[in-house]
C-alpha cells in the first residue's frame, strides 16, 4: 500500500488543484490590480477598451456582465477620469465608452504589475508549457454565469 492509498496524504484532486493555484492567482493578482489603484473589473473593462472604443452593449458582452452592472463599472471608470462616454455619431441613442489618456497611464500601470506577477507565476514553465496551459485551460467546462466575481 502507498501512501497515496493508506490516507495519510490528501488526494490530489484537480479541481482542488485548480482552485488553490486559483485563489494564489487571484489574491496576487488582486495586489497588481489595487497597486494601480484599480478592481479586476474596472481593469477588464480597460483592457477591453485598449483597441479604442466600444459600444456599451459589446463591452458587456465581452466582459459578460449585465447591462445594469456594466453602468456602475462606467460610472466609476468616469468618475476617476479613466473611461468616457460618448454618444454614437451614427446612432444618437447608443453610447460608445472610451479610454482617457488618464485611463491608459492607468492601463500601463496594471500591465507592468500584471506582467511581473505572470513572470513569477509561470516562471518554472516554457513557452511551450505555457502554451499548452492555455490551451488545456480553455477545454474546461466552465460558465461565466457560474461565476460571482466578489469585489
Amino acid at each position: 500500500m502507498t501512501a497515496d492509498q493508506d490516507g495519510s496524504h490528501p488526494p490530489q484532486r484537480l479541481g482542488l488543484l485548480l482552485a488553490w493555484h486559483g485563489a494564489v492567482t487571484q489574491a496576487r493578482m488582486k495586489r497588481a490590480f489595487s497597486a494601480a489603484g484599480l478592481t479586476p473589473r474596472h481593469a477588464m473593462a480597460l483592457m477591453h477598451l485598449e483597441g479604442g472604443p466600444l459600444g456599451q452593449r459589446v463591452l458587456a458582452e465581452r466582459l459578460e456582465v449585465d447591462p445594469s452592472v456594466l453602468v456602475g463599472i462606467l460610472n466609476d471608470l468616469e468618475g476617476d477620469g479613466l473611461a468616457e462616454r460618448r454618444r454614437d455619431p451614427a446612432d444618437r441613442r447608443r453610447h460608445n465608452v472610451a479610454l482617457t489618456a488618464a485611463g491608459a497611464a492607468a492601463l500601463r500601470s496594471t500591465n507592468a504589475a500584471l506582467d511581473d506577477v505572470e513572470r513569477d507565476l509561470f516562471a518554472g514553465l516554457t513557452a511551450a508549457d505555457r502554451t499548452a496551459l492555455r490551451t488545456l485551460l480553455a477545454r474546461i467546462d466552465t460558465h461565466a454565469g457560474e461565476f460571482d466575481c466578489q469585489e
